[in-house]
């Protein structure tokens, strides 16, 4: 059996332990990933419930509009809203004949997103198709 003499040993010393700091540092990086990962699916799911929310209010509100439905638009919209865990920002009823309703609804986010981010706010519109000019 031969012995290691001269670099080859040191070498050898200098190598000692390297594995343990690799797998530390792999393991820290992919730490990392996974919160960057769930601080996104957490702001995609918070667009997501607001996109949500305003699009409902907004459906519900012009159909308040055009008479289909009892009630006052805007008071539709911002139940509508609330039902769905979002706050009513913005409603107006506009069009000539008043059946087209634009909304703009805000859902909060909650703990670690909301260091970075508060809410998120989304606008929807409801009602007859635009005419081409």
């Amino acid at each position: 059996m031969k012995s290691r003499t001269g670099s080859a040993a040191l070498l050898a010393i200098t190598q000692r332990g390297s594995g343990t700091v690799l797998a530390i540092g792999l393991g820290i990086a992919a730490m990392v990933l996974i919160c960057a990962l769930s601080l996104l699916s957490q702001a995609v799911s918070g667009y997501q419930r607001a996109a949500s929310a305003a699009d409902l209010a907004a459906l519900a509100a012009a159909d308040a509009a055009r008479g289909l439905s009892p009630g006052e638009p805007c008071q539709v919209a911002d139940s509508v809203a609330s039902r769905h865990g979002a706050v009513l920002n913005f409603c107006e009823v506009q069009g000539p004949m008043f059946d087209t309703v634009r909304v703009s609804a805000s859902v909060q986010f909650s703990a670690p997103l909301s260091v970075f981010y508060q809410q998120v706010t989304v606008q929807a519109r409801a009602g007859p198709p635009s005419q081409p000019a």
